[in-house]
């Protein structure tokens, strides 16, 4: 890998770190490092790794309705089991493909549902909203 791509790579923030703790048929477990995370994700491929190796990918969801909300703090919901509902800091925005990243304790990159446009959103807005079941890890 070249310079560039190995610079791109570290500074994508939609990049997400994570340990696996399972890997069953088409979904696998991903554990955050120093966290108590378990977050069960959809897989289209086989992840390469063991249980317990670090692994590096994206997470793709759904989102619900997105709601800019006045304060709080970052989390993932549930702590244990798929995630139901986010809410963190966008931290880059696509209107090509009315996409987010959010920043939740880790990265998850969030297709807008069918009103919402992602140019109504700009990156440091503090969102809130549910994910529709499926989402995905896509590993890198």
């Amino acid at each position: 890998m070249d310079r560039v791509m190995q610079h791109a790579a570290a500074t994508d923030q939609s990049i997400v770190c994570g340990v696996l703790m399972d890997a069953v048929d088409e979904q696998i477990v991903l554990g955050l490092p120093e966290t108590d995370y378990r977050i069960h994700l959809c897989v289209d491929d086989a992840v390469n790794g063991s249980v317990g190796a670090h692994t590096r990918g994206r997470i793709h969801a759904r989102a619900r309705r997105v709601d800019v909300a006045p304060s709080g703090g970052c989390y993932i919901e549930p702590v244990y089991g798929r995630p139901r509902r986010l809410q963190g800091r966008i931290v880059a925005t696509d209107p090509k493909t009315d996409s987010i990243v959010v920043h939740c304790g880790c990265a998850f990159v969030c297709t807008l549902a069918a009103d919402q446009k992602a140019s109504a959103f700009d990156p440091g807005d503090f969102v809130t909203f549910d994910v529709e079941s499926g989402a995905r890890f896509e590993p890198i």
